[in-house]
């Protein structure tokens, strides 16, 4: 543990958050005013999350990596084979420092910068002022007054993880080399600002300058956008996680603070299955599993949580024959891969 750490640093979470929220440069300080949200700090997402993250086992320098995100409010951009624990970081992030849940935004081919943002029901507000216009409802006072487009939007994961907070959230972008070419430029301008604007509450200002709307954690309308605008107060933890799929461009990554997550060796897995399944890792089955997996590891690529599953299903009672055993290894530590990749 290292002084200046403030993920999995010294110090309880409010105090190395203090020390995190002194230290911002100069050129990354955001000044979102307006009313504060406060997430959810219970509850099962809150509960997954810290499920989750309390049973990640980060290295000492990527803790080095990730505190250095956190210092210069940068995302952080994870690279490594599937099942290394890329997304687990950002709900070991979240659950260490008390940040509530995590915002999950997967990202496919077809995902564009207003899907992270928010959503606006145009369709529904439609036909809901249809309805209302209908002979029936006609006659009442309350039929002419036009309908809140408030009640139709709901912010994404982005746009919550922008909102004025006391505290910063953990903003988990999935997957990001699944996305669109356009998207990485894209979202330069919003992680450069820290803010954005969702234009339909823009147009109704003056008549409503602080509507409240539905979140990523919640559709009750809990969040306030001033004037039509979001802007951040503290920057949120940001982590896109990649496969290696694409490259991106380099205004992109010199954005971002780089960490490639390596598979876990030998003393690694044991800590995860110690923490993530309350066993001893030395002692069968787990430690037999662990020689098993290393060594089907070495001719093709595995996931961690492979290794977890095999081990679940022995404590559990499952495949009790020592006969079964190269049958088990067969379905439950099935290589993803012909060869491990570089």
């Amino acid at each position: 543990m290292q002084d200046w750490w403030i993920y999995q640093g010294p110090g309880t979470a409010a105090e190395r958050l203090d020390r995190l929220e002194l230290s911002a440069p100069p050129w990354r300080r955001f000044r979102g005013v307006g009313s504060q949200y406060r997430p959810p700090t219970d509850g099962a997402v809150w509960e997954e999350t810290l499920e989750r993250g309390t049973g990640f086992v980060p290295e000492d320098h990527e803790i080095d990596v990730v505190n250095t995100a956190l210092y210069l409010r940068r995302p952080l951009l994870i690279t490594g084979k599937p099942g290394v624990g890329k997304s687990t970081m950002a709900y070991s992030i979240a659950a260490d420092l008390g940040l509530g849940p995590v915002l999950r935004w997967p990202i496919t081919s077809r995902s564009s910068l207003r899907d992270g943002l928010y959503e606006y029901d145009a369709i529904g507000r439609l036909h809901d002022s249809s309805l209302r216009r209908s002979p029936q409802e006609a006659t009442g006072r309350d039929a002419a007054e036009p309908l809140s487009i408030s009640t139709y939007l709901r912010l994404g994961p982005l746009g919550t993880a922008l909102l004025p907070q006391s505290r910063p959230r953990v903003l988990l972008v999935d997957e990001i080399d699944k996305c669109d070419i356009d998207l990485p430029g894209d979202l330069l301008t919003v992680f450069e600002e820290g803010s954005f604007e969702v234009p339909e509450l823009a147009r109704i200002a003056a008549q409503d300058a602080s509507p409240l709307i539905g979140t990523a954690d919640g559709p009750e309308p809990s969040a306030r956008i001033e004037g039509g605008r979001a802007q951040c107060s503290a920057f949120p933890v940001v982590v896109l996680t990649s496969n290696g799929e694409r490259e991106f461009p380099p205004p992109f990554l010199r954005r971002c603070i780089r960490l490639n997550i390596a598979p876990p060796e030998r003393d690694r897995l044991e800590e995860i299955v110690r923490r993530r399944l309350a066993v001893d890792p030395g002692t069968d089955p787990a430690s037999s599993l662990i020689d098993a997996f290393l060594g089907r590891r070495a001719t093709g690529d595995l996931a961690t949580d492979q290794l977890l599953n095999a081990i679940q299903l022995r404590l559990s009672g499952a495949w009790p024959n020592p006969a079964d055993n190269e049958r088990l290894l067969s379905v439950a530590l099935e290589q993803l891969t012909d060869s491990p990749s570089g």
